[in-house]
């Protein structure tokens, strides 16, 4: 008796067939799908983005300058949560502004030590290191600080120029001024009318 032909998945050039060729396409498509439901889905706010929204009543206190309550939430907010980067940074901006120099430089340390990304913890901490007389530590944090605001607070630029006038780089200061004063900062452009300064300056309308 003959024996019958086993079935080929190959068709006679040695390639796949269109059904098997269909089936991977279709996989294929649906996994592409699985992965951009899935990556819309996930939470991609970050535990400091998170913070901001849990501690938005205190950041409100602190934008409408209401810094001895803002205190009290944030200090209590770091002994709930001392793991937040966000809280200890406010608590920060608050001894700030209360000159509270080396509290504030605590607490801006340690909010950086949490979350490294906090542009304006180094722009807090070179204020306070800068108050505290430490001119070439202040600078350093408003050089950090700069970097972190991509070009767009011109306050670093101009806290970075007065650090470089308390060190001598003349040169620098002034360029870091006129940068400032490029980004639309009036007080930047008073300081460049006063001495050491005396090429002249245009403020942009």
């Amino acid at each position: 008796m003959a024996c019958q032909a086993i079935p080929k998945r190959l068709n006679s050039q040695g390639q796949k067939k269109p059904d098997s060729v269909m089936e991977v396409v279709l996989l294929s498509l649906l996994f592409g799908i699985y992965l951009t439901i899935r990556f819309f889905l996930m939470d991609h706010d970050t535990p400091s983005d998170k913070d901001r929204k849990r501690f938005r009543k205190g950041i409100e206190m602190v934008q409408n300058r209401n810094f001895a309550d803002a205190y009290l939430y944030f200090d209590d907010a770091v002994r709930q949560y001392p793991k937040s980067a966000i809280a200890y940074a406010y608590r920060g901006k608050c001894q700030l502004i209360q000159e509270n120099h080396y509290s504030a430089i605590y607490d801006l340390t340690q909010a950086i030590n949490r979350d490294n990304t906090l542009a304006e913890c180094y722009l807090d901490r070179g204020v306070a290191f800068y108050n505290t007389g430490d001119y070439q530590q202040a600078f350093r944090e408003f050089d950090k600080a700069v970097w972190h605001f991509r070009d767009d607070k011109p306050d670093a630029y101009r806290w970075r120029a007065l650090a470089r006038i308390q060190v001598r780089q003349l040169p620098q200061a002034e360029n870091d001024l006129r940068r400032a004063v490029s980004l639309g900062d009036e007080n930047s452009f008073h300081i460049l009318l006063q001495p050491p300064f005396t090429r002249p300056v245009y403020q942009q309308k």
